[in-house]
């Protein structure tokens, strides 16, 4: 069902206003997230409640908080004992338990909403997080005359995600800045940033455009003189990681940089952030690991509801036997016959890699990928179809359906902002910009109580 902001926009569009139709295209947009995005973007914002939007990204907040508590609860505090749970190899185990610090909240919820609610497809938990950039879309879009009356009519709002990036840096920096600006080492794996360099421009001109300076740069360009941690020569206070642990096991050289960072670290001489503990937990079987656990009867009435409320229904390929719809059935079985209801995800990749969509293959195929993914740490999770979002499109007038993912950051403020990717409906079981060139992205924009008044990227 759309939404009546939606519909009103669609209808002035579609009525003869020109200039509103043709909002994104006048939007002057940041030069790094214009060459970043190739000209890939929606002609228009998505929009939401408000209440809809923060009352269940505070339900994702509240999920990581369960998330964490699982080691201690259920492992007896033993680090490597969880990641073997959750599927990870016994080398990545042993090197991660030595992370007992709570992480911090930083990531990236992804969601779908299925026409009734929000659900949550992945929970990406650290640093090492694309699209934070994108709500600079929303900036732009008010400086343009038309949008920006549209959007005083509604009382339409955003939280400018690179201002609450902005917040944590200074915070995370406080014991080596005193709360100035820090100087930002924005440091990925040695071999990794070639492919996404212009994502990276695009974020180092958002938080250069808020005062900060930036050094892009790989594990190799790190470097320690005097007392402090360089990248690329110049010092810097925060380094700001982007690689992770399966990137640096396999690279002595990376796995030496990131040791003596992490001693930096503990003594003042930089801040790591975020810190390695979130590794433990950026992995999709941590979620299924909760379903597991609530459907044992391990988990509080309470929390048990809260799992079902943020996730679809999720388990781990490594079970047998599983309660399903208050029956107890033979897991595999179950997924055989439910093909065209189930997707099959690995637990630890990304970027849509390795996913297949039950009802896209045929009984073979998804056999097989059935086979392989319970031998390699996979997991099932029941198909949550996206409602349709129209989007007209400026040259034809013609409107066109689109699916999306709502991705909203959070950090330790809590909610900070959101933006979407989207394929047209029928276009794929991924979306992301880089699983399809013909996914686009746009800002989000959020109406309702307390919204009211001058549009704003304050928040709130």
């Amino acid at each position: 069902m759309t939404d009546q902001v939606t519909a009103d926009y669609n209808r002035r569009c579609s009525g003869g206003d020109r200039l509103l139709l043709e909002s994104m295209s006048r939007a002057e947009l940041p030069s790094a997230l214009a060459a970043s995005m190739r000209g890939r973007f929606l002609p228009r914002p998505f929009f939401i409640d408000r209440d809809k939007i923060l009352g269940f990204c505070a339900k994702v907040q509240e999920l990581f908080d369960l998330m964490l508590s699982i080691p201690d609860r259920f492992y007896d505090g033993d680090r490597e004992r969880y990641a073997l749970a959750v599927g990870m190899d016994a080398r990545r185990a042993g090197y991660l338990a030595r992370y007992t610090d709570r992480p911090e909240l930083y990531g990236r919820a992804d969601l779908y909403h299925d026409g009734g609610s929000l659900r949550l497809l992945e929970l990406n938990v650290g640093s090492a997080l694309g699209g934070m950039d994108r709500a600079q879309i929303c900036s732009a879009l008010l400086e343009v005359d038309a949008f920006g009356s549209f959007a005083a009519d509604h009382g339409l709002r955003f939280v400018d995600t690179g201002k609450q990036v902005e917040i944590a840096l200074r915070a995370a920096a406080r014991p080596v800045t005193g709360g100035a600006a820090p100087v930002v080492g924005f440091v990925d794996a040695n071999g990794a940033m070639a492919p996404y360099l212009h994502l990276a421009r695009s974020f180092q001109e958002m938080l250069e455009n808020l005062g900060f300076a930036v050094e892009l740069g790989e594990l190799a360009d790190v470097g320690f003189a005097g007392g402090r941690v360089t990248v690329g020569g110049r010092p810097v206070d925060l380094v700001l990681r982007y690689f992770g642990v399966g990137e640096i096991l396999d690279d002595p050289a990376g796995l030496a940089v990131v040791d003596r960072l992490v001693q930096a670290d503990a003594d003042g001489a930089v801040v790591l952030y975020t810190s390695l503990s979130g590794e433990l937990f950026n992995n999709k079987t941590s979620l299924a690991l909760l379903t597991d656990l609530r459907w044992s009867g391990r988990l509080t009435s309470d929390e048990a509801t809260l799992v079902d409320t943020v996730l679809p229904w999720t388990r781990s390929m490594t079970l047998g036997q599983v309660e399903v719809d208050g029956a107890t059935v033979d897991l595999m079985e179950y997924c055989r016959q439910e093909r065209g209801n189930l997707i099959l995800k690995p637990g630890a990749d990304f970027g849509g890699a390795g996913i297949t969509a039950g009802w896209l293959v045929d009984d073979v195929t998804w056999k097989a990928a059935l086979a392989e993914g319970s031998t390699q740490g996979a997991i099932v999770q029941r198909r949550v179809v996206p409602r349709a979002e129209p989007v007209l499109d400026p040259t034809t007038g013609v409107p066109q359906d689109w699916n999306a993912v709502w991705d909203c950051f959070l950090t330790p403020e809590g909610y900070a902002g959101s933006h979407i990717r989207a394929l047209p409906t029928g276009g794929g079981a991924v979306i992301g910009m880089g699983a399809s060139v013909e996914a686009r992205t746009t800002g989000i924009f959020y109406y309702g109580a307390g919204s009211g008044g001058a549009p704003s990227g304050a928040g709130g």
